[in-house]
């Protein structure tokens, strides 16, 4: 998909504005799991998600290519938001950004912070996507999709620092949303010629991209229910079903009860916060601890965003309503 250099050009841009962010080993994870565990700590980024480094590399590809667009419009349930507004109003572009109703106070909060242009709309993400597209074109602003090359060639700097320090890694466990950081994960994993395996996490109540997987062809779900948002995706995305559909390992399914125990250890033995998804590949290793016993593991903290009023919950033992 990309060449090293591709990648390494890449990051080289990503760091002028996103330093790298650490891979950490933690006894007590090692203790909980059996393996030996490397966190990448992309909730230490800029925005608190790895989705930062799509943005850096989205904005600038836009502005050299396409100097004509006053403006980008994009849709999000907010780390992918919080991305795109942060670089392209930097960039003095207009952002205009889709969330649905009933979305993350404290993530449309920081949107607005960045420059974003948030409007609530529809019930879910894919609601929000569709009225985005039909927004954009009506008012001749770029439209960011969910999966595009150049925000897949910036999320991949994460895997390409992580196994750029850590080459011995035995399995990398990553959550799949629309599909950008497993994506570039194994984008990373191929231009270092590295046979790590990458396996795909997703919850149980969003189970699209297991099933189009399985399937070999796009599988959309009536509904993405569940309090780990940044998964939270009814409808597949094809270039991404080309990648991961091929070259994941395997795919772990999990229950908001696995996702959110996975904060509670986060929090237990690392006083890190993980949103849902961010703990998504720790719970995938936990469900798989057996298997994984003296392995080396990486697992992708993706984003520590979650608002408040969950994180209360979910450390007073309960599981977020979504």
């Amino acid at each position: 998909m990309f060449s090293l250099s591709e990648l390494q050009a890449a990051a080289d841009l990503v760091h002028t504005q996103v330093p790298p962010s650490p891979q950490i080993n933690w006894p007590l994870l090692d203790q909980r799991t059996g393996a030996t565990v490397f966190v990448k700590h992309e909730n230490h980024n800029p925005t608190g998600a790895f989705k930062v480094r799509g943005g850096v590399t989205m904005i600038d590809w836009l502005k050299r290519t396409h100097p004509e667009m006053r403006g980008i419009c994009t849709a999000t349930r907010g780390n992918h938001g919080q991305s795109q507004a942060r670089a392209a109003t930097a960039a003095g572009l207009i952002a205009k950004v889709y969330a649905p109703h009933g979305n993350s106070v404290e993530k449309n909060a920081a949107m607005r912070a960045y420059g974003a242009d948030l409007i609530e709309f529809g019930a879910d993400f894919d609601e929000a996507r569709e009225e985005a597209y039909r927004v954009a074109a009506l008012e001749d602003l770029f439209i960011v999709p969910p999966f595009h090359t150049e925000l897949v060639r910036g999320v991949a700097t994460y895997g390409l620092e992580l196994m750029q320090a850590v080459p011995d890694l035995d399995t990398i466990y990553v959550p799949i949303g629309c599909g950008s950081g497993i994506c570039g994960t194994i984008a990373a994993r191929d231009a270092l010629g590295l046979d790590t395996e990458i396996v795909a996490v997703v919850s149980e109540h969003a189970q699209t991209a297991k099933l189009s997987a399985e399937a070999g062809a796009l599988v959309e779900t009536n509904s993405a229910v569940t309090f780990a948002d940044g998964m939270a995706v009814r409808v597949p995305m094809q270039d991404a079903l080309d990648i991961y559909g091929a070259k994941a390992a395997r795919f772990v399914t999990l229950s908001d009860q696995e996702i959110a125990d996975a904060i509670r250890a986060y929090y237990h033995d690392t006083h890190n916060v993980a949103e849902g998804a961010g703990a998504a590949p720790l719970a995938g290793l936990l469900q798989e601890k057996d298997q994984m016993q003296g392995k080396r593991v990486g697992v992708i903290l993706c984003g520590g965003n979650i608002d408040t009023d969950k994180f209360i919950n979910v450390l007073s033992g309960g599981v977020p309503a979504p």
